[in-house]
C-alpha cells in the first residue's frame, strides 16, 4: 500500500521548505508543527543525516470535519510533509489523506480524504 505522494525536485533544500510552506498556505493548510530529523540526531546522538524537516500542516476546516467524524481521527494529524535532502535532489513527500480511510474503515472519512488530497496535490503541483 502506498502511503505517500512524493515529487522530486531539482531545487536547494532551505528554497524548497519555503516553497512548499507557501504552497501549503495558498491551499489553506497552516505548518502547527515542525521537526528537524537532522539537527535532533545531531543534539540528541551525535549522528549525521542529510537534511531532514517534517511539516505538520493542518487545514482548520477538513481537521474539524475529520474530528467530527471520527475523534480517534486525531491519532493520523496533522498531516505530515516531509522536505529532504537527496544530493543534488530536494525530495518532498506529503502523507497520503487516503490512509485516513483505509486505516479507519469510515467511509465517512471519504469526502474529506478527497478533498485534504486534491489540496495537498495542488500544493505539490505548485511546487513543480
Amino acid at each position: 500500500m502506498r502511503y505517500d505522494r512524493t515529487i522530486r525536485l531539482q531545487a536547494d533544500f532551505p528554497a524548497t521548505v519555503q516553497r512548499v510552506r507557501d504552497a501549503l498556505a495558498t491551499q489553506g493548510f497552516g505548518v502547527l508543527t515542525e521537526i528537524d530529523v537532522a539537527a535532533t540526531l545531531k543534539a540528541k546522538l551525535g549522528q549525521d543525516m542529510e537534511d531532514y524537516l517534517i511539516l505538520g500542516a493542518c487545514n482548520p476546516t477538513l481537521a474539524h470535519q475529520a474530528l467530527e467524524a471520527d475523534r480517534t481521527i486525531g491519532l493520523l494529524l496533522p498531516c505530515n510533509v516531509v522536505v529532504r535532502a537527496e544530493g543534488t535532489t530536494t525530495i518532498v513527500q506529503a502523507l497520503d489523506p487516503n490512509t485516513m480511510v483505509t486505516l479507519t474503515e469510515r467511509p465517512d472519512i471519504e469526502p474529506v480524504a478527497a478533498e485534504a488530497t486534491r489540496r495537498l496535490d495542488a500544493a505539490l503541483a505548485a511546487l513543480t
